[in-house]
């Protein structure tokens, strides 16, 4: 019978996880760690919600529709990119603030996004290298004439499981996790991107005396 918890070694985890652990920071740097941190934290709290900003953002096209532009107050809700949005469509009077702070926010979020991801795949990149390295740390401590039982022959599945520490660490963690991330942030951006173009099309067939946004600025 398969005995699974001699698969269960602490010092081979320590070996593969911190020494993973220290290489990424060092390759990636302290801030795109812990902005690999934020985001998998976020990965874990709720979704953007694309119809909970569709009704805001009524309740804004409203306001314009029954105040009209010039005296329509911006409407604010939790969400940073909206609020800039409007703050700026109310002090333009033009469409172009749509698409122009969308973009600053989308390639914002974007480039945290990949930042993280690169961090996670960083680690899945090193994670069979400290695995190895544990393995080469283990074989280097014995010897011969180790009795069975000794200090040394227990060194045999050390090397044998840090290596697979290495190997599972690095694909069914790390790299599943930078995915995670990329897959997340694509999908808000998708929803984002359809709000954006429902709020435009709405506000330009709306006869509300807004500039349409320039062909350029659309792309």
């Amino acid at each position: 019978m398969t005995d699974y918890l001699s698969l269960v070694d602490g010092v081979s985890a320590a070996i593969v996880l911190g020494g993973t652990t220290l290489a990424t920071l060092l390759r990636c740097g302290p801030a795109n760690c812990w902005l690999a941190v934020k985001c998998l934290f976020g990965t874990m709290g709720p979704r953007f919600d694309a119809d909970e900003a569709r009704t805001e953002l009524a309740l804004q096209i409203q306001a314009i529709q029954r105040d009209g532009i010039f005296r329509a107050e911006p409407h604010h809700f939790a969400d940073r990119e909206f609020n800039e949005m409007a703050d700026s469509l109310f002090a333009s009077r033009s469409l172009e603030a749509l698409p122009s702070q969308h973009q600053r926010h989308m390639a914002d979020r974007l480039t945290a996004s990949r930042a993280a991801a690169n961090a996670f795949l960083a680690a899945a990149d090193l994670a069979p290298v400290f695995g190895l390295a544990g393995t080469l740390i283990a074989l280097s401590q014995l010897t011969g004439g180790a009795a069975a039982g000794s200090s040394l022959s227990a060194s045999i599945p050390t090397a044998i499981t840090t290596t697979l520490y290495g190997l599972l660490a690095a694909n069914l963690l790390f790299a599943p996790l930078a995915q995670l991330i990329l897959r997340r942030s694509q999908a808000e951006e998708t929803e984002r991107q359809a709000l954006i173009d429902w709020l435009t099309r709405t506000l330009a067939s709306g006869n509300l005396k807004l500039k349409p946004p320039s062909q350029r600025a659309v792309a």
